[in-house]
């Protein structure tokens, strides 16, 4: 069998399982846009307070490519550090209450760094079940021994990091990116502080918090991304750990400096978030997840429907109606849970989520 039979024959197995997926074009500045030919509001991103097209973040993406290119030309060891890494570094670490922080290219770079660099061979990752992806294949390529506990369950956290020989690092999401659900980081942190392990903690989707306890050995890993509306991953805490990425974490040293228009475009919404604006952003967005289930956590709404084929059909019938929510399946959830996740943004109008919350009920799926 030749390598091109092998890729067809694979994807005749996903095809088979109903599971292949697809690009599709979305046309789009903000949450309108064209997909397929038809218009249609997204509830389907991460850009969780609308940064993304805001106009001060548009204005320095464009300045900072103006003033040095449209790349960083190099790994940031060598000659692909700018100013304005140094700028965002300096008022990340401000902002999370720590010494010191790292722009790398991505929020997944950003895990594998850490737990790569930090887990050694005498080393105990214990991480969540439910942790992102990029945590997940940071504890593989690690060279420490990695162990689950169940999610949010302190007592089986507990339980892990007592079990382990050595060094022990915990690992969670704080805010779990299908579920929508926060993990009991006080609690997380007090199992640390007592253990002596190390806290990494992956905020990515915290547009909301919860807050990160900083009164123990804690990195955190954030991406540009999300709430930050551009492209990158940081790591901040001790300016003795960020010193060690720099020097040991591959994905950092191999790896090509992030542009100087994405990382100025996320220092330009980092000044929105810590300022008055991005009190009224927060608040906005607050309000939209009341209006569609009161008091949830963060921005990710789940609405479990089970079966794939449940979960396709209500995508698709919203779809009809102008709605973009993703249907989850396996393998990204268990088999048995698929679901509608939707992701609300402050840049939706009032207008916009009466809608969704009109469509829902039509289609009684609300959550």
């Amino acid at each position: 069998m030749t390598w091109l039979e092998r890729a067809e024959a694979e994807l005749a197995s996903i095809e088979a399982d109903g599971r292949r997926r697809s690009l599709r074009v979305f046309d789009a500045c903000g949450p309108t846009g064209m997909l397929g030919g038809r218009p249609v509001t997204s509830y389907a991103s991460n850009d969780y307070l609308g940064l993304s097209a805001h106009p001060d973040v548009i204005d320095a993406a464009a300045a900072a490519a103006g003033q040095w290119g449209t790349g960083a030309t190099a790994s940031r060891l060598v000659v692909g550090t700018r100013p304005a890494h140094a700028e965002l570094e300096a008022d990340y670490a401000a902002a999370k209450g720590t010494e010191a922080a790292l722009v790398l290219s991505s929020g997944y770079a950003a895990n594998l760094a850490v737990l790569t660099t930090f887990g050694s061979a005498d080393v105990t990752i214990v991480s969540d079940e439910r942790n992102h992806a990029s945590i997940i294949d940071g504890c593989r390529l690690a060279k420490a021994a990695s162990v689950i506990y169940r999610h949010n369950d302190v007592d089986h956290l507990r339980s892990r990091v007592d079990a382990a020989p050595g060094p022990a690092i915990v690992v969670t999401d704080s805010v779990f990116s299908m579920d929508g659900d926060v993990a009991p980081l006080t609690e997380i942190a007090a199992v640390c502080r007592e253990r002596g392990a190390l806290l990494v903690v992956d905020e990515a989707h915290a547009a909301l918090g919860p807050e990160v306890p900083i009164d123990l050995d804690v990195l955190r890993v954030g991406t540009l991304s999300k709430t930050l509306g551009s492209l990158g991953g940081i790591v901040a805490g001790p300016s003795s750990m960020i010193d060690l990425l720099v020097n040991r974490a591959r994905s950092f040293i191999f790896s090509t400096g992030l542009t100087p228009s994405d990382t100025a475009a996320a220092h330009a919404a980092l000044a929105i978030v810590e300022g008055e604006e991005g009190d009224r952003l927060r608040a906005r967005l607050r309000a939209h997840i009341d209006r569609l289930v009161p008091g949830h956590p963060s921005p990710i709404v789940p609405i479990v429907l089970g079966e794939e084929s449940v979960a396709m059909d209500a995508s698709a019938a919203l779809l009809d109606r102008g709605i973009l929510v993703p249907a989850i399946r396996p393998p990204t959830v268990a088999p048995g849970t698929s679901r509608l996740r939707v992701a609300l943004s402050a840049a939706h109008t009032d207008v916009m989520v009466d809608d969704l919350v009109r469509a829902l009920d039509e289609l009684e799926i609300r959550p």
